[in-house]
């Protein structure tokens, strides 16, 4: 088993979850608030979690997580933890689990509201401190049990990415074994996730090359084994590869994300259609690697490299056929997004955190057209 000290501590392998409750009572937790979904409390998986902690760790569980996390999904859980006198807590789940539990975390920490925290605006410097966070992925995609970072959507409509190194989880247990009951069509939006992590992270001109060289064997990992998960969701090298390439994923986007990300998380905030972020970001990757490709020439022999691609290759187009081997839609308008909300996505990504990053600045107008392209 490997233990990993970057950003944080990680446990990595099968088995990992033997190691929850050392880290936990070395967080000083003595009760513990379990920011899950009620998905993972009928699956069993919440309570092969209580087991492993053993009897000498209280526990107290919040499975109410919607999809996309929400503002008035986090204050209640945020009373449940009061309630409960927790003193830490245990992010278990795909993305969705661990934002709102790092966002409860804070409010336990430094208290509300979260818009106040907007990095934007200079949030940041009103945290005072954050609960101990122990975070255990059940989702090969997100990667925020090493992340700086964490998603809500705010009860005035934004999808704020909120960001700070206080929300890095003081230790994540990472156990391929949570992986894998997860159905195939997740398993390829939650693995398009981890790979677009790997490329926008690589991408962005922030220098740092040691988190570039995680990008880039994330990236190798994802591309080699995702259909191989997506296929066989028992093979367990393949369980082992795409939770390595999440992880890795988040690791290296402490240099910034992009425009992808930008219009997913402008997309994810329409409640209507409460749409999956890793698969928005399939959709939007191949039309803002076009759109970044003449400022990116030697970054993407480097990708094409990683991706055991022919050095003529046309990233976008590979892209494309991934999406399709694996099953994901292939535009926007499949997945419901319509004519009337293009104005919304374009002011949205404008202001999103993800596109300060981006290696080409975008303007509304490219905005729009990027969308449309994806549409």
């Amino acid at each position: 088993m490997a233990t990993l000290t970057y950003l944080t501590t990680t446990h990595f392998d099968f088995g990992a979850l033997g190691q929850l409750s050392g880290e936990l009572k070395k967080a000083g937790i003595s009760k513990a608030f379990i920011a899950t979904d009620a998905g993972l409390v009928a699956a069993g998986v919440v309570g092969t979690v209580i087991d492993a902690i053993g009897a000498d760790i209280q526990t107290t569980t919040f499975d109410g997580t919607p999809g996309n996390p929400t503002e008035e999904a986090v204050k209640a859980a945020f009373q449940q933890y009061q309630d409960e006198g927790c003193d830490g807590v245990i992010a278990l789940g795909g993305g969705s689990s661990m934002d709102l539990g790092k966002a409860v975390a804070l409010l336990a920490g430094s208290g509300g509201p979260l818009a106040q925290y907007d990095p934007l605006a200079g949030g940041a410097k009103l945290i005072k401190s954050v609960a101990p966070i122990i975070a255990a992925p059940t989702t090969a995609g997100t990667g925020s049990e090493v992340s700086v970072g964490f998603v809500i959507i705010l009860e005035d409509g934004r999808k704020m990415t909120f960001a700070s190194p206080l929300f890095i989880p003081q230790a994540a247990i990472c156990d391929p074994e949570l992986t894998m009951g997860l159905p195939a069509l997740m398993t390829a939006a939650t693995g398009m996730d981890a790979i677009t992590h790997c490329i926008e992270a690589f991408l962005t001109p922030a220098v740092n090359p040691p988190a570039e060289g995680v990008a880039l064997d994330g990236l190798w990992r994802g591309w080699q084994y995702l259909p191989r998960a997506v296929k066989d969701g028992q093979d367990r090298d393949a369980r082992w590869q795409m939770m390595m390439c999440s992880t890795e994923g988040a690791l290296a986007f402490i240099k910034g994300l992009g425009a992808v990300h930008a219009m997913s998380h402008a997309a994810g905030r329409i409640r209507r259609l409460n749409l999956h972020h890793g698969t928005l970001n399939a959709v939007f990757l191949p039309t803002v690697l076009r759109f970044n490709a003449s400022v990116c020439e030697e970054k993407y022999v480097r990708l094409r490299q990683a991706m055991g691609l022919a050095p003529d290759a046309d990233l976008s187009t590979a892209i494309t056929e991934m999406n399709a081997a694996i099953g994901l839609p292939s535009g926007l308008a499949e997945m419901g997004i319509e004519e009337s909300d293009i104005p919304e996505l374009i002011e949205y990504a404008q202001k999103d955190l993800s596109a300060r990053s981006n290696p080409r600045p975008v303007s509304a107008a490219e905005y729009e057209a990027m969308i449309r392209e994806a549409m």
